[in-house]
């Protein structure tokens, strides 16, 4: 039964609950960095990275420390330096390691601590956890992953979609910013279709 819950949980942050594609959540880089398949996955993997390691400090800190001390109005201010931390720490890994990435994501990767989808997955677990006493600290994290496989996704798909627009012939007043936010809403539309997938495969459901 355990299994059964975390695979509904992982599946529905990919398909039905896609941060980017239907809570629209992480829009700035996801039109940002999408222009290149090889910078969206970059972008995607630290996301996922720092979504994963936010959630796993943010979810005890707010349960253990600030709850009991009665300072859970402080948790996004909160986050929001855990985060800033956690880019920061990405951010020197890469410059170190892989400074080809580092370069190519340019001023996206510190916006990685105002990403609407990082700072959600850290919120969202959390209300989900308030709600459904079954919601435990591993149904978060396989969240906050299957979030970050979702964020995947999406750049890779769009990605996959503005390299093919580059050699389309696109009406004059459509290219550039027009056609990107039509394609995007094309995709976005497209996730549509999975609405009902994950209690469908599962037999009802979480």
């Amino acid at each position: 039964m355990m299994i059964k819950s975390l695979l509904a949980v992982f599946l529905a942050a990919i398909l039905t609950e896609n941060y980017v594609l239907t809570k629209f959540l992480g829009i700035c880089p996801f039109l940002g960095v999408s222009k290149k398949f090889g910078t969206a996955v970059g972008m995607s993997v630290a996301v996922t990275v720092v979504m994963m390691i936010a959630t796993a400090v943010t979810f005890p800190l707010y349960t253990l420390v600030l709850v009991p001390l009665d300072l859970a109005y402080l948790q996004t201010i909160v986050f929001i330096l855990v985060i800033a931390a956690l880019v920061q720490l990405v951010e020197i890994v890469l410059k170190r390691y892989i400074p080809a990435l580092y370069r190519a994501l340019g001023i996206y990767l510190p916006l990685i601590t105002t990403n609407c989808a990082v700072l959600g997955i850290t919120i969202l677990v959390l209300e989900k956890s308030a709600a459904d006493a079954s919601y435990t600290f591993l149904h978060a994290m396989v969240n906050a992953f299957g979030t970050g496989v979702g964020y995947l996704v999406a750049m890779v798909l769009f990605a996959g979609v503005r390299e093919r627009l580059e050699s389309a012939d696109v009406p004059r007043s459509l290219k550039g910013l027009p056609i990107t936010l039509i394609s995007a809403a094309i995709v976005a539309l497209s996730f549509l279709g999975f609405g009902g997938l994950v209690e469908g495969l599962l037999g009802g459901g979480v």
